[in-house]
C-alpha cells in the first residue's frame, strides 16, 4: 500500500479544491510552500478548455499564488498534444472560444470548415447553431471527432452551466457518434501532465473534488488519489458509491498540508 510520504509528485486540481468561488481554500499556500521546500514537483489540471493556461495563471495571481505557466495544464494543451503525436491533422474544425482558436493557430494548426481533417469540440461559450450545424454535417461524413474533456456541467457562482458534455449529447442525437475524448480523467491528460512533472504515476498523486473526474483519473491510471470534499463530491455522495476508493479522504485542502507536515 501507497502512502502519502512515498509520493514525489502532485497533480492539483483547481476550482472546487485549491479555490472555491474565486476564494483560496484554507492554507492551500502554505502546500504549495511546503511542496517547493521539499523540492517536490507539482501541477495545476484543468478541463476547462474555454481559457488558455495564461488566463489560469493571472487567476491564481488574483488569489496571491504565483506559479510558472508551464505549472498549469488545461485539456486543450493535451488535445494539441495528443493530435501532434498521435495523429497528423493540420486542418481542423474547432468549435471554441476566441482564446481556444488563438492556441490552435499558434500551435500551427489551420482552422476551417472546408474539408477538415478532423472536429474539435472544445468548452465553446460562444456556440451557435450554425456552428453546431457544420459540426454535425462534418462528424455524421465520419469525419474524426475529438472533444477536449468530457465534463456534462461547469460550476459558477450563480449554479452549473452547460459544459461541453451537454453538447456532446445535442451531436450525438443527431450524429450517433461519441468523440474521442482527452481531458480527465483520460489517459491522455494523464501522460501530458506527468511528461510536466517528471515523474512516473505510481510516483505521482492527484488531489481534487471530483469523483468522475479526479478519481476516476487516479484510479484507472494508478495515480495516487486524494479527494476533498471541498467542491462537488459531499461526504454523502462519496459515502453512498462503492465503485472508487481514494487513498486517502479530506474536507479540503488545509487538511491535506496538515497531514503532509505531521508526517515530516
Amino acid at each position: 500500500m501507497r502512502t502519502l510520504e512515498q509520493i514525489k509528485a502532485f497533480m492539483l486540481d483547481m476550482d472546487g479544491t485549491f479555490y472555491v468561488d474565486e476564494k483560496l481554500m484554507p492554507h492551500a499556500a502554505d502546500l504549495l510552500v511546503e511542496l517547493n521546500r521539499r523540492r517536490l514537483p507539482y501541477i495545476f489540471l484543468t478541463n476547462n478548455s474555454s481559457a488558455r493556461a495564461t488566463d489560469f495563471q493571472q487567476r491564481l495571481k488574483k488569489l496571491g499564488i504565483e506559479v510558472e505557466q508551464r505549472r498549469i495544464l488545461t485539456s486543450a494543451e493535451a488535445t494539441i498534444r495528443y493530435l501532434r503525436l498521435q495523429t497528423k491533422f493540420n486542418k481542423v474544425f474547432l468549435l471554441g472560444t476566441k482564446a481556444l482558436e488563438q492556441e490552435f493557430v499558434e500551435a500551427e494548426f489551420e482552422l476551417t470548415a472546408d474539408h477538415p481533417d478532423c472536429v474539435v469540440l472544445g468548452f465553446d461559450k460562444t456556440l451557435t447553431y450554425e456552428k453546431l450545424t457544420t459540426a454535425c454535417f462534418l462528424i455524421a461524413d465520419g469525419l474524426p471527432y475529438i472533444a477536449t474533456h468530457p465534463d456534462d456541467t461547469c460550476i459558477t457562482a450563480k449554479g452549473l452551466i452547460p459544459d461541453i458534455g451537454s453538447f456532446m449529447a445535442a451531436i450525438y442525437r443527431v450524429t450517433k457518434r461519441w468523440p474521442k475524448v482527452i481531458g480527465k480523467p483520460m489517459p491522455e491528460m494523464v501522460e501530458a501532465a506527468l511528461e510536466r512533472v517528471g515523474a512516473t504515476a505510481d510516483q505521482t498523486a492527484m488531489v481534487g473534488d471530483q469523483l468522475d473526474t479526479d478519481m476516476t483519473m487516479a484510479k484507472n491510471n494508478g495515480l495516487f488519489g486524494v479527494l476533498l470534499l471541498s467542491g462537488e463530491t459531499s461526504r454523502e455522495r462519496f459515502e453512498s458509491q462503492s465503485e472508487i476508493e481514494p487513498n486517502l479522504v479530506f474536507d479540503h485542502i488545509g487538511q491535506l498540508y496538515e497531514h503532509l507536515v505531521a508526517k515530516n
